[in-house]
């Protein structure tokens, strides 16, 4: 067998968001054609692998993070020969194709639930997680729905409450009965058998619950960090998460699943790991040859934007993963389809957008670990701002108006700036507009303006992938801070045995000082020893 983990080391991953990425049939939804579309514009970028966000049947109350078919290209993205055409030319690129596995939950409209529901004497009776009320009628605990309210609906057919860890359309699957498992297991391999190189596991350690259904217990608000996406403290965050996932039977799946990838050699697994102590759990789960190829950090993700880009936010994950020396290949993204973008959360105050932004995709791409650009990202597009009467996010109607919600990040990608909808859409009359608006800030900011200037962000970033593929340190090298650098330079050495590359990075608007040497504003400087 080939050594499956090199490619994914090394390479550069892409986030695509289907239902704004490119619309080829004019319905104002992007599609898996629209993606095959634009692979060559994603070749062309550098990219070695992509991740495709849920694009199984669903309702889409969720957006595709509700599967009602595991084994379907949802209609609206189009069908499963779209996703073999996919596959295949892009694999013709050079490009390895994951998938997000959406495997804690399903649609309750899937129809395993919808057997479920029927009662206690029918085969899939306990394949959610089921249980009766407390004798007043209320939920068996106080966990808590990351998306608002209890993780508990009643059922009025089974007369029970069902757990739901995200929308009660999410009913979570008991993974303490086998045969889920072993379902989902089967579910995977169909998608490995069409040729898929690996998946992204969505919410992963909520696979297991303490079957005894114990409350979890009140965290101390005093040192609050919600880990999430929002400044306001919601419910969820009020609770240590102790019983509600995270539990020990999260091993053994992770062998089961690890067992099944390593049937199809060159394929990875991607594991969404959100926890109170993620760089503890991240340990534990990527450690050894039997468990998670990588996990995806979200520590530079978290936050709005009322954070800032400090020398402390990108030394402090790696500080904390050193305390672990079990601590399995990280994976860092700056942005993506749940964080407020990048530009927006560190640019505060910025007037050099351009170069700005181009200075985080080259900050991100030269640290150690697989790095995630996601859509825009290239472009350096900033967060849109979405009018109430259109936000789509349910996350963003429950939290409005402290939050908008995740659509600001959503919005379709600008192709071309004069073209009806950017050029998102195929459909020239613009009778049916774009799911969600296209700011107008980010047309200025379009595909076809910025290919034709050499110092947009998409050529410094293009260009600088370019290089990294010729850098080895940049790829594969171990990585050690300049712990005093000053609040202007971000400093790090990447380096194996005696071959050593120094990174500097001004992440000011001045120009500044850093042992002894001047380094222009915004500008990333490597130098090799």
């Amino acid at each position: 067998m080939t050594n499956n983990a090199e490619w994914w080391k090394k390479g550069v991953f892409y986030q695509v968001y289907p239902r704004s990425y490119m619309d080829k049939n004019g319905d104002g939804v992007g599609d898996i054609a629209g993606i095959t579309d634009r692979l060559n514009y994603i070749a062309d970028l550098g990219i070695d692998g992509l991740w495709i966000s849920p694009c199984f049947e669903s309702p889409m109350k969720d957006f595709g993070y509700d599967v009602s078919d595991y084994r379907k290209i949802d209609s609206l993205f189009g069908s499963n020969q779209d996703f073999d055409v996919l596959l295949k030319k892009a694999h013709d690129f050079g490009i390895k194709v994951i998938v997000d596995m959406v495997m804690s939950h399903t649609s309750d409209q899937h129809m395993w639930f919808k057997e479920s529901r029927l009662g206690n004497d029918n085969r899939k009776k306990d394949w959610y997680v089921w249980t009766d009320p407390k004798p007043d009628g209320s939920p068996p605990n106080n966990w808590q729905s990351i998306f608002g309210g209890p993780a508990w609906t009643y059922d009025t057919k089974r007369c029970q409450y069902y757990m739901h860890s995200f929308l009660k359309e999410q009913p979570d699957l008991n993974y303490h009965n086998p045969d889920v498992r072993n379902q989902m297991l089967s579910e995977c391999e169909y998608w490995l058998e069409m040729g898929v190189d690996g998946f992204r596991l969505d919410a992963f350690n909520h696979c297991f619950h303490d079957e005894k259904l114990r409350d979890n217990p009140v965290r101390d608000m005093s040192s609050l960090s919600t880990g999430l996406q929002i400044d306001s403290v919601i419910p969820y965050s009020m609770q240590q998460h102790v019983h509600d996932k995270s539990q020990p039977e999260m091993i053994g799946l992770i062998q089961d699943v690890r067992a099944l990838m390593d049937k199809y050699p060159d394929t990875m697994t991607l594991g969404e790991i959100g926890d109170d102590d993620p760089y503890a759990r991240t340990a534990e789960y990527t450690s050894g040859n039997d468990k998670l190829n990588t996990a995806y950090n979200i520590h530079f993700i978290a936050g709005s934007s009322s954070t800032n880009l400090t020398p402390e936010k990108i030394k402090l994950p790696f500080r904390e993963v050193k305390k672990y020396p079990n601590h399995g290949w990280p994976s860092w993204a700056f942005t993506n389809h749940d964080a407020v973008r990048v530009a927006t959360r560190w640019g505060k105050g910025v007037q050099d957008r351009a170069n700005f932004a181009a200075l985080l995709n080259k900050l991100l791409l030269s640290l150690r670990g697989t790095p995630f650009l996601y859509q825009g990202d290239e472009l350096g597009l900033p967060e849109a701002v979405i009018p109430f009467d259109q936000i789509q996010d349910p996350w963003g109607k429950f939290m409005w108006p402290e939050w908008q919600g995740r659509d600001g990040c959503r919005t379709p990608m600008p192709w071309n700036k004069d073209a009806v909808a950017a050029g998102f859409s195929t459909n020239t009359n613009d009778r049916q507009p774009p799911w969600l608006p296209i700011p107008t800030d980010h047309k200025k900011l379009a595909v076809n303006l910025q290919d034709e200037d050499p110092k947009s962000t998409l050529n410094q970033t293009r260009d600088f992938i370019k290089w990294r593929k010729t850098q080895p340190l940049l790829q594969t090298g171990e990585i050690e801070f300049d712990e005093n650098s000053g609040e202007d330079i971000i400093a790090f050495d990447r380096f194996d045995g005696d071959a050593r590359m120094t990174c500097i990075f001004n992440i000011k608007e001045k120009e500044s000082e850093y042992k002894g040497s001047k380094y222009a504003p915004l500008s990333a400087t490597y130098i090799a020893h």
